[in-house]
C-alpha cells in the first residue's frame, strides 16, 4: 500500500482574488505561498490557466511563472496547466524554453486540452487561428519536437526552446487524456480536484495503455486534490464554506471573487446546488489533522497515486498557510 510519507506533495495555486482584495494581492500572495511551500519541503507549485474570470489572476500563466520562480530557489514551478488550443506549440515553447534557461531543472509544462474558458473568450483568445481540442494529440507532438534535440532537417526552431527538454505532463478531466498520456509515455496528473467522478477509470486509461518511453519507464500519477483543513474539524467546516460559495458561483455562472466563510449555507444554495457542489468537491480534505489524515490515506489506499497535488480556496491567506502547514506535518509525522 502506498504510504503518505512515501509519496511527494505539491501545490496547485489559482491565484485566487478576493472580494475586498485586488489581483495584485493575490499575485503577492501567490508568490509568498509558493515561499512557504518550498519551505515546508513541497515537491512543486504549479499555476493554471484561466481566462475571463473575476476571481482568479493566474491567466497570464507562464509570466507568473517567472515570478514565482524568480522569487523562490529549489521548489519546481510549473504550469498546471497551460490549455494548448488556446496557443500556438511554438509560442508555448519558447516561453517554457525561455523559463528552462532562466531556472534551469526547476520548471515544468502541464499539457490541457479544453481552453479553460467560455465560447466567447476561446474565440478572443484565438481569432482566426483555426484549431481546437481535437488537434491536442498533434499539438503536443509538435511542441515536444520543439523542445527536443534540433534536426539537420529543422525549418522552424524555438529560441530559447530547442534542445531544453522542459518535461510535458498531460493533464486531463476524462479519459482522452489519460489514454493520450499513457500512450507517449508521459506524466498524467488527472484534475480530480474538480471532476472526481472519473477518477478511477482514468487511473485504469491511463496505466493499461502505458508504454515505457524515454521519459518514463512506469506510470507516474498524480492527482489533484482539495485541501480544506484547519487545527479542528469544527474550524474546517467553517472555513470551507468560502470554497462551497465559490463553487456556487461557478455553477450560477456568477461572480467568481473568493467571499468570507459563513456560519451556515442553508439557505444560500437549493438542494440540487448542494448535490453539485458536493459532487465537484468529492474528493476535498474537509477537517482537522486526523481527519484529513484518514482520508489521504483511504484515497492512496484506492489509488496507488505516486504525487498529490493540492489545491486551498480559503479566504485568509493565513488560513491558507495553515492548511499547507498541517498537510505537510502529516506527511513528516
Amino acid at each position: 500500500m502506498t504510504r503518505l510519507a512515501d509519496i511527494r506533495i505539491s501545490v496547485l495555486d489559482l491565484a485566487p482574488i478576493r472580494d475586498d482584495g485586488s489581483p495584485a494581492e493575490a499575485l503577492r500572495n501567490s508568490l509568498a505561498l509558493a515561499r512557504h511551500a518550498e519551505a515546508l519541503g513541497y515537491t512543486r507549485f504549479w499555476v493554471a490557466e484561466h481566462h475571463n474570470m473575476d476571481g482568479i489572476a493566474s491567466s497570464a500563466t507562464a509570466v507568473l511563472i517567472g515570478y514565482l520562480a524568480a522569487g523562490t530557489s529549489r521548489i519546481r514551478v510549473g504550469a498546471g496547466g497551460v490549455m494548448l488550443p488556446n496557443h500556438s506549440p511554438l509560442v508555448v515553447a519558447e516561453q517554457f524554453g525561455t523559463l528552462e534557461t532562466l531556472y534551469p531543472g526547476r520548471i515544468d509544462l502541464g499539457l490541457g486540452r479544453a481552453p479553460g474558458a467560455d465560447q466567447y473568450t476561446a474565440h478572443a483568445l484565438r481569432r482566426d487561428r483555426l484549431g481546437g481540442p481535437d488537434d491536442f494529440p498533434a499539438d503536443v507532438e509538435e511542441l515536444q519536437r520543439y523542445l527536443g534535440p534540433r534536426t539537420p532537417d529543422q525549418r522552424v526552431i524555438a529560441m530559447p526552446g530547442s534542445g531544453t527538454r522542459v518535461p510535458l505532463w498531460i493533464l486531463g478531466s476524462s479519459l482522452f487524456g489519460a489514454q493520450l498520456a499513457g500512450m507517449k509515455g508521459l506524466p498524467f496528473a488527472f484534475a480530480s480536484h474538480f471532476a472526481p467522478r472519473l477518477l478511477h477509470e482514468a487511473i485504469r486509461v491511463y496505466r493499461d495503455h502505458f508504454r515505457p518511453s524515454e521519459v518514463l519507464d512506469r506510470p507516474y500519477l498524480m492527482l489533484g486534490v482539495p485541501l480544506l483543513a484547519a487545527d479542528s474539524d469544527a474550524r474546517a467546516e467553517y472555513l470551507a464554506t468560502s470554497a462551497y460559495q465559490r463553487i456556487l458561483a461557478l455553477i450560477r455562472g456568477q461572480s467568481l471573487v473568493q467571499r468570507p466563510p459563513v456560519e451556515s449555507m442553508e439557505g444560500l444554495w437549493l438542494p440540487h446546488e448542494r448535490q453539485a457542489v458536493g459532487d465537484f468537491l468529492g474528493l476535498a480534505l474537509v477537517g482537522g489533522p486526523e481527519k484529513v489524515r484518514a482520508r489521504l490515506e483511504v484515497l492512496l489506499e484506492q489509488t496507488g497515486a505516486d504525487e498529490l497535488i493540492f489545491t486551498c480556496d480559503l479566504y485568509d491567506f493565513a488560513d491558507r498557510l495553515r492548511a499547507y502547514e498541517i498537510l505537510a506535518g502529516l506527511q513528516q509525522g
